[in-house]
C-alpha cells in the first residue's frame, strides 16, 4: 500500500480517519494554514512522487472555502509529481445547479467540474449526485458511489411492515423504485410545486399510503421542507408511520425545527458531510447517522488496484 496515499482537507476529518483506518493506512501529513490576509496555503509533508494520491474533501458548507481548499490540494499533488490524482468529494457541492432553467443564469456544476479538472484531477470519486448527468460535465473519469446499500441495509434491519415507498417528487421516482426492489413494498409518489428556495408545496399523492408504512429516501435534506411537507400529506391520507433516509444532511436553515415538528417518526443520514454534536443533540433519538466510510475505503482501494468499482452494487 507504499504506493498510495490518502490525504484530508480540512471539510470532514473524522470520515477521512475512518477511511484511512478501513484501508489500514494513516492519514497522509499535510500543512494547511490561512495567510492573515485570507489566501490559503497547502503544503505536503509526505513523498507523494509517482503514487496514487486521494484527498478527501467534500464540499459542504463553507462551500466555496471547501470548494479552494481541495483546488489547491490537487494542485499541490499534481506539482508534486504524483502518479494520479483523485479527487474523493462525498459531497459534491453546486450539483444542483445543473441545468439553466431560466434566463442568464450560471450552470456551476459545469464550472466546478472544469475547476477540479483544470487543477490537475485524474478522476472523482463521489456520492449520490443530486443528477447523474452532472457526471457528463466532467472530461475525466467519475465514480458515482451510492449510499442505497447502507440505507437499506439500515431499514430491512427495522422489518417494516405494509411498507411503501414515497418519492417525495417526480423526479425522485428512480430512486424510490430502487429501494422498493431491494427492500420489497409498493411505490407511490407526490406531485410537488416549489414555491420558493425555502418554501414546497406537497400537492397529491399518486399511490395509496392509507394505513401503511411510508419510507421516504431522498437524495439530500437541505431545508426539510419538502421532506417534512410530503410526510403531512402522507398522515393527512392516512399513512400510519413516516420515515425518511437520506444521504446528505445539510439541515441548513429552519431544518431541524421542521424536523422535530413534523410528522416523520424517523429520520436516516449518512456521514457524507459533517453533522454538528448540536444538530445531533436537537435531534435525539429522531435521528440516526450511518457510516458511509467503508463503502467510499473500498472504492479507493479497487480504483488504487485497477478493479471494478460497479461491481459493489450489484
Amino acid at each position: 500500500m507504499d504506493s498510495m496515499k490518502v490525504f484530508s482537507g480540512r471539510a470532514h476529518p473524522q470520515m477521512s480517519r475512518e477511511v484511512a483506518d478501513y484501508l489500514g493506512l494513516k492519514l497522509g501529513r499535510a500543512l494547511i494554514q490561512a495567510f492573515p490576509d485570507g489566501e490559503l496555503l497547502v503544503k505536503l509533508e509526505e513523498d507523494v512522487r509517482g503514487r496514487d494520491v486521494f484527498i478527501i474533501q467534500p464540499t459542504c458548507p463553507p462551500q466555496n472555502d471547501n470548494l479552494m481548499e481541495l483546488l489547491i490540494f490537487i494542485d499541490c499533488a499534481r506539482r508534486a509529481s504524483a502518479e494520479r490524482v483523485a479527487a474523493v468529494v462525498p459531497y459534491f457541492g453546486y450539483a444542483r445547479q445543473d441545468r439553466k432553467d431560466e434566463g442568464r443564469v450560471p450552470i456551476t456544476a459545469k464550472l466546478v467540474a472544469n475547476l477540479i479538472s483544470t487543477a490537475g484531477a485524474d478522476r472523482v470519486l463521489t456520492m449520490d449526485l443530486h443528477a447523474a448527468q452532472v457526471q457528463g460535465f466532467f472530461d475525466i473519469p467519475v465514480d458515482n458511489l451510492y449510499a442505497e446499500p447502507v440505507l437499506s441495509r439500515y431499514f430491512a434491519e427495522k422489518n417494516l411492515s405494509d411498507l411503501v415507498l414515497v418519492s417525495p417528487d417526480i423526479g425522485n421516482a428512480k430512486r424510490a423504485r430502487a429501494y422498493a426492489h431491494r427492500l420489497g413494498g409498493e411505490i407511490a409518489i407526490i406531485d410537488k410545486r416549489r414555491v420558493s428556495g425555502e418554501e414546497v408545496e406537497p400537492g397529491r399523492i399518486i399511490g395509496d399510503v392509507r394505513g401503511k408504512t411510508v419510507l421516504m429516501m431522498d437524495d439530500m435534506i437541505t431545508t426539510a421542507g419538502t421532506v417534512c411537507g410530503a410526510a403531512k400529506l402522507c398522515r393527512d391520507q392516512g399513512a400510519k408511520h413516516v420515515y425518511v433516509g437520506a444521504t446528505h444532511a445539510l439541515l441548513a436553515g429552519r431544518a431541524i425545527q421542521r424536523l422535530l415538528e413534523s410528522a416523520i417518526d424517523h429520520v436516516a443520514v449518512t456521514n457524507t458531510l459533517p453533522i454538528p454534536a448540536e444538530t445531533r443533540k436537537a435531534l435525539g433519538e429522531k435521528l440516526t447517522v450511518l457510516s458511509v466510510s467503508e463503502l467510499i475505503g473500498e472504492a479507493i482501494h479497487r480504483i488504487h488496484h485497477d478493479e471494478s468499482v460497479s461491481s459493489l452494487f450489484l
